[in-house]
């Protein structure tokens, strides 16, 4: 098990925190996802032309998932080849079936790559260490 210490300034405030490398691990495997991000981006070959003459539906129906509280916040990607979601689910299985439900996924026109996130797990070693000092 390695033990180091950490150095953390906030607000001009050096706090040390010891790591146990072991105990972080074991904490990081309980999942704790409170969302997904589904990270989408246009096959090879699919033309600008198809997925416009597809975008109203798929606006319309994007919408109501927002409404529905299925989807956080959504965003464009940089380089004009798909979007960005953050689901309001922690489980991959129920992010990939809703953004199959969207007319582009049915056309089979885009990649979807889903990735569970949650809290910085390295801010439990923040409080543990301080709660520790009390």
């Amino acid at each position: 098990m390695s033990n180091t210490t950490t150095k953390i300034i906030m607000n001009d405030t050096t706090i040390e925190m010891r790591e146990h490398y072991a105990h972080a691990q074991t904490q990081s495997s309980t999942s704790t996802s409170t969302g997904v991000f589904a990270l989408l981006k246009a096959k090879p070959g699919v033309t600008r032309e198809r997925v416009m003459a597809i975008m109203p539906a798929e606006i319309r129906a994007t919408v109501q998932l927002y409404l529905d509280g299925k989807i956080r916040e959504w965003y464009s990607r940089e380089d004009g080849r798909g979007g960005v979601f953050l689901l309001n689910t922690g489980d991959v299985a129920e992010a990939r079936s809703i953004m199959e439900s969207l007319p582009l996924a049915k056309e089979n026109m885009l990649d979807h790559e889903y990735v569970p996130v949650g809290p910085l797990m390295p801010l439990r070693l923040l409080i543990e260490s301080h709660s520790g000092e009390q």
